[in-house]
């Protein structure tokens, strides 16, 4: 192999990596975390063995090389959820591959990755959302970013948006009525309800921005004017949480899944609350039948006489 190969291989491997970068921020619109997340998968993939840096070399993997590559990061140290990422992570990417070779009728690998038990997300009490809501505005540092902060926070909880979801939404949401369009995974669109107290804490943000929020930019805006990123609401989130003593899962996120228990405990039927929260499957929403039995255990534990009469 001559000096000049590995430099080859090295700039052919960064080209791949641009274009996939490219694909997914601006064709998919995944988020940056999601980004960073499969780019880093890809040029793992990419380093890994012999492994071509070619798109028809790419577009041809078996699932030898899966298989190869999946215990090499096993033994890595990776959890079985980190390596089911991975493994999503590596078959999309694959899957350009042969898009970009002219392959994408070919098969794909199949290699099912390991089994993940779903967790049961700790739902938010009312009050704790209130309180992290009225922390986060006293704790600004300036009175229109706690309205902007509070307004965010509210929305989560009173309409179970995902943070994304929130963040992405534009000044033509304004005026705000009853119920809110919202466009979530796959670009699919839904109507959320807009709560009263949630109204009045987005036109009090509305009131306070020292920015014009024009129907075709950003609604919630940063210090600068930009798009407020995710990343300034969880760390408002997480120093209040800090603040008022709630757990580590006192998190943006955990906003929704609150709004999706206590919606449930109220009777909302599993169809309903499957449209309200966006899910393509009926399997995501059912999750929310085990958070509700696992908040009667937690009230049965706290509340109920033990038999030695404690």
């Amino acid at each position: 192999m001559s000096a000049a190969a590995p430099q080859d291989a090295d700039f052919r491997r960064e080209a791949i990596l641009g274009d996939w970068h490219g694909y997914l921020t601006h064709n998919l619109r995944r988020s940056p975390h999601t980004v960073r997340a499969y780019v880093a998968a890809a040029e793992r993939l990419l380093r890994f063995e012999d492994v071509t840096p070619e798109w028809e070399s790419l577009a041809d993997s078996q699932q030898g090389l899966l298989r190869r590559f999946l215990a090499a990061r096993r033994e890595d140290g990776l959890s079985n959820t980190s390596a089911a990422r991975e493994l999503s992570a590596i078959k999309s990417f694959l899957k350009y591959c042969r898009e970009k070779s002219g392959k994408s009728g070919q098969s794909a690998p199949r290699m099912r990755g390991p089994r993940v038990k779903k967790g049961i997300p700790r739902a938010v009490t009312p009050d704790e959302v209130v309180n992290l809501a009225e922390m986060v505005d006293g704790d600004a540092s300036e009175p229109w970013i706690g309205a902007r902060d509070r307004a965010v926070l509210l929305l989560l909880y009173g309409s179970g948006l995902r943070i994304a979801e929130a963040l992405s939404l534009d000044g033509e949401a304004l005026p705000m009525g009853d119920t809110l369009t919202v466009t979530g995974k796959g670009g699919k669109q839904r109507t959320v309800p807009v709560l009263p107290i949630v109204r009045a804490a987005v036109d009090a943000y509305v009131e306070a921005t020292p920015f014009t929020l024009n129907p075709k930019q950003a609604l919630f805006r940063g210090a600068r004017g930009g798009r407020l990123s995710q990343g300034i609401v969880q760390r408002a989130v997480a120093r209040a949480r800090i603040a008022l003593g709630l757990p580590p899962t006192a998190t943006p996120h955990a906003l929704r899944h609150s709004f999706a228990t206590h919606l449930l405990a109220a009777g909302a039927d599993l169809r309903s609350l499957q449209e309200l929260l966006g899910h393509a499957s009926l399997g995501s929403t059912q999750i929310y039948t085990k958070v509700d039995a696992a908040t009667l255990l937690d009230v049965y534990r706290n509340a109920h006489p033990r038999e030695s009469g404690d």
